[in-house]
């Protein structure tokens, strides 16, 4: 049996650890307690842009961005009083041209055979990706800020439209008084319709900007059957002259995270929608469902009514003052206005529709429980 040279196989390895450390892409250096370069290796020193003799006659806190050099405090005692076995920090640097870097740091504690402890750092440049972070971020706040700027116009715009449509009807009320034989007078006619048009537009725009989107920690937990039979309780005449028979098939256990009075709008719109849109050649029936789907429960509001044309009008279903059947109530506003709600509220909604046939409208809402 041939026998094995320990020392030169403890030096074959140190070879290889040695290359390894010297050829990786990634940078290396071995540091000691008090943060002074030991080893580095040349992917230290391309990223960086200095020589090793530069790194190694330099105090490291000179290259280190003032604002990071406190990051490793916190970890660092705890690495070194065995709480934790590694770590991971983010820090500047300057490099030798004088632009700034983004490195991503791990350290970890190592011994070698003489016992003492030294740190290993690996570094990682992360310039580009914290730049594309900045930007985002950046431009987060541009729309953040450009969102409010919108929100206040809409409210200024609002209350001064709903002002000058209160004055103008008052006025129209003043003139019908003060010239009662002109009532039936064509002009005062088309003003009073015009006015009337007017306000109800503000209504619509009003109920639009109030739509704000909702923090999580404001959302309640909402027994989504409740809201149903209250909907179908609301709408019972509507129902009975429409002969309609609805099925509230919604799980008594699903809640959903809402507003109140969102969810009441949101069931109560569908709800009247589908007896609205019925077919006159059958009798309505409309199916209420709910089923868990991931994170969402999916309230579904079917029908046998005139159905939708969603390759004509799919893209425009949901857009304002948009109607696609010849309802004399219809204005093009509810579902906007509901779609917009769902949304506040974290969720979406979908729709698949067959002229002549019916409507399904899937409405996703986050599950409480």
């Amino acid at each position: 049996m041939k026998a094995v040279d320990s020392s030169r196989n403890f030096s074959n390895a140190h070879d290889v650890l040695d290359r390894v450390f010297n050829n990786t892409y990634n940078g290396i250096a071995i540091v000691n307690l008090d943060g002074n370069w030991l080893k580095v290796n040349q992917s230290v020193c391309d990223l960086l842009g200095y020589t090793r003799w530069e790194l190694f006659n330099m105090d490291i806190h000179n290259i280190i961005y003032a604002e990071d050099l406190g990051v490793h405090e916190e970890k660092y005692e705890k690495l070194i009083t065995g709480k934790i076995d590694k770590y991971r920090v983010k820090q500047r640097y300057f490099h030798k041209n004088g632009s700034i870097l983004w490195v991503l740091i791990y350290v970890s504690l190592v011994y070698f055979k003489e016992g003492k402890p030294y740190m290993i750092w690996q570094f990682n440049d992360v310039t580009n990706r914290q730049k594309n972070q900045d930007k985002l971020k950046a431009m987060l706040n541009v729309v953040q800020e450009q969102n409010e700027r919108l929100t206040a116009f809409a409210n200024i715009v609002t209350h001064n439209l709903r002002s000058h449509a209160g004055n103008l009807s008052s006025i129209t009320e003043f003139l019908e008084e003060d010239f009662s034989n002109q009532k039936d007078n064509e002009h005062l006619v088309m003003l009073k319709k015009a006015v009337d048009n007017l306000e109800e537009t503000v209504s619509h725009l009003t109920e639009v900007a109030k739509i704000r989107e909702i923090e999580p920690s404001k959302l309640e937990s909402l027994n989504l059957y409740d809201y149903v039979e209250k909907a179908m309780y609301n709408i019972i005449a509507m129902a009975q002259n429409a002969y309609a028979i609805i099925y509230n098939e919604v799980d008594e256990g699903h809640f959903v995270k809402g507003v109140p009075a969102y969810l009441d709008s949101i069931v109560l719109n569908f709800l009247t929608n589908a007896i609205k849109y019925k077919s006159e050649e059958r009798t309505p029936i409309i199916e209420l469902t709910s089923i868990v789907e991931d994170d969402f429960i999916v309230f579904k509001i079917k029908d046998n009514g005139l159905g939708i044309d969603m390759e004509k009008y799919g893209d425009k279903l949901f857009q304002m003052y948009k109607t696609f059947h010849y309802n004399e109530d219809a204005i093009g506003i509810g579902l906007f206005i509901t779609k917009n709600h769902i949304e506040s509220l974290g969720g979406k909604v979908e729709v698949n529709s067959e002229v002549g046939v019916g409507t399904e409208f899937s409405i996703f809402l986050r599950n409480a429980l």
